[in-house]
């Protein structure tokens, strides 16, 4: 990967959280800012520093950050799948994956049964370029 991606900033990840939480239900509570922020610079560290990271490597780093350090009081595996698919929108790409399929994915991220070089093959496998 030649070119710096585009990144999520807290403030917007904060903001898709708040209204994920209003729209599908849970406690809105930032549980630890630190491990908010240590789970946005996870892709960033990853871009600098391994020169054949993908994008998707660097949206399933986002993800798994967010879904294992759970920053947030509740809704850490919605956030993190939403933040992947805006991190790849911006991007370029976008998630094509059916919503079981989305949902039986996260899951084995936060029991860690697919790990983070796992969801970014699925990641590779179920997505379409931004038309």
């Amino acid at each position: 990967m030649k070119r710096e991606p585009k990144w999520l900033s807290k403030d917007l990840v904060i903001a898709m959280h708040r209204e994920l939480i209003r729209e599908y239900g849970g406690l809105y509570a930032i549980r630890d800012a630190t491990l908010l922020e240590s789970a946005l610079a996870k892709p960033q560290q990853k871009f600098a520093y391994e020169e054949s990271a993908t994008l998707f490597d660097l949206a399933a780093s986002l993800g798994y950050g967010l879904a294992k350090n759970h920053p947030f009081g509740d809704g850490n595996k919605r956030i993190a799948f939403a933040a992947m698919g805006v991190f790849l929108i911006i991007n370029g790409h976008e998630i094509n994956a059916t919503e079981v399929d989305a949902v039986i994915t996260m899951l084995g991220v936060a029991d860690g049964s697919i790990g983070e070089k796992q969801l970014a093959d699925w990641l590779r496998e179920n997505h379409q370029k931004v038309k």
